[in-house]
This record gives C-alpha cells, sequence and structure tokens, in this order.
C-alpha cells in the first residue's frame, strides 16, 4: 500500500456495552459494532481488546460514530466507546510491518 496523502486519519475503537450481549450471544453488542467496521470498506484488525482502522478520515469518524450506535440499537441499555485517533501521514502496516 503506498503511504496516503490526503487527510488520512488511523483510529482505534473499544465498544464496552452493558451488558455486553444476550444470554444467547455474550458479545452481541460487540459484534455489532464490529460488523459496521468490517461493512465500512475500510482496512481494519479486529484485535482482542479492540478494532484498529485506517482511511479517509471523513469516513473513519463516520465509522466510529455508526458503531458506537450499533452497540445501542443492538439492545446495549448503555456503552462507552473509547477511541484513540492519529492524524499521520502512515499507514497500519507502515507502523506495525517490523513486528510481523
Amino acid at each position: 500500500m503506498t503511504e496516503p496523502t490526503g487527510e488520512w486519519v488511523i483510529a482505534e475503537i473499544q465498544v464496552a456495552p452493558s451488558p455486553p450481549g444476550t444470554p444467547d450471544d455474550r458479545h452481541a453488542f460487540v459484534e455489532a459494532a464490529v460488523r459496521v467496521i468490517q461493512a465500512s470498506g475500510l482496512r481494519h484488525e479486529v484485535g482482542a481488546l479492540g478494532t484498529t482502522l485506517e482511511g479517509d478520515a471523513d469516513v473513519v469518524w463516520d465509522t466510529l460514530r455508526a458503531a458506537h450506535e450499533a452497540m445501542m440499537l443492538a439492545g446495549a441499555d448503555g456503552g462507552l466507546s473509547h477511541v484513540k485517533i492519529a492524524s499521520v501521514q502512515r499507514t497500519m502496516d507502515s507502523l506495525t510491518h517490523k513486528f510481523r
């Protein structure tokens, strides 16, 4: 992948719904947020404690909001989204390649 030239961000989101899911699917509300990120078309990596995504700043911001809203729409009584944003002219791969 080439280095980005426009307004590019890397973000990480961890959704923390309450409760985390249903009796049948313990992580249903987290998974609803992850599905939104997967459907966004953005480059992303799902991790054990959060999901990292990168792309056009406006698309990333819209996706972060949609992921938080999906957690709530899926049935969570409440929830927090912990978000980190990096405005950089780098990619996820360029920052992690030597560790993989």
